[in-house]
């Protein structure tokens, strides 16, 4: 009995009354369907074509609507991140030109060749991202994302090693001035000990 006069029983675990049913329960609903039988009689769902990716992974990604077309392009940049220099001048010559998907690929080897480079890869992203097909936009924006994030990086980078060197060249005319100020006191001194 407590204070107001309630005759307390000693409580079960509720883990230990539910525990066996509940996790009963939890493996059925965490199993979903895969516990259900499989039908084979009468199954006419559409069979899903197999896609020979061996074909594609040209060297110069464009348009063209197949099933190639976004691979294509991720093997593009997945190059142009590894390519050198004389890798990036070949293909930028073999892109020349106005087209949409010219210049897209421009841009995908020019966002990884020098930080020069990055600003003329952001306009060409920028102006023609619209006009790519719309399964490839959501990858171009995302390189174009990641592009302006290094961009903002380098950017910061650049603003934080100026800073340090005003900070350097302020704390080189500090010393100066406070070696100038010691050498006037040494003087001041001499002449008070020599009076």
């Amino acid at each position: 009995m407590n204070s107001r006069g309630v005759t307390l029983t000693p409580r079960r675990s509720l883990t230990r009354v539910v525990g066996p049913a509940a996790v009963v329960s939890l493996m059925l609903v965490i199993s979903g369907c895969e516990m259900l039988p499989i039908e084979s009689v009468g199954d006419e769902s559409p069979a899903v074509e197999a896609l020979d990716l061996t074909t594609c992974h040209a060297q110069v990604p464009t348009f063209a609507e197949s099933s190639c077309m976004l691979t294509d392009w991720i093997a593009f940049g997945l190059a142009s991140q590894r390519g050198d220099r004389q890798w990036r001048d070949a293909m930028l010559a073999r892109l020349e030109g106005h087209a949409p998907e010219q210049r897209l690929g421009r841009a995908v080897a020019l966002s990884w060749g020098s930080e020069a480079q990055w600003d003329q890869a952001s306009e060409l992203y920028k102006a023609d991202l619209s006009l790519a097909p719309g399964e490839l936009q959501p990858l171009l924006r995302y390189w174009l994302n990641e592009l302006e994030g290094r961009r903002a990086l380098d950017d910061r980078a650049g603003r934080h090693h100026g800073e340090l060197a005003r900070l350097r060249q302020e704390n080189k005319e500090l010393a100066d001035k406070l070696d100038a100020m010691t050498a006037i006191e040494q003087n001041i001194n001499l002449r008070q000990q020599a009076e």
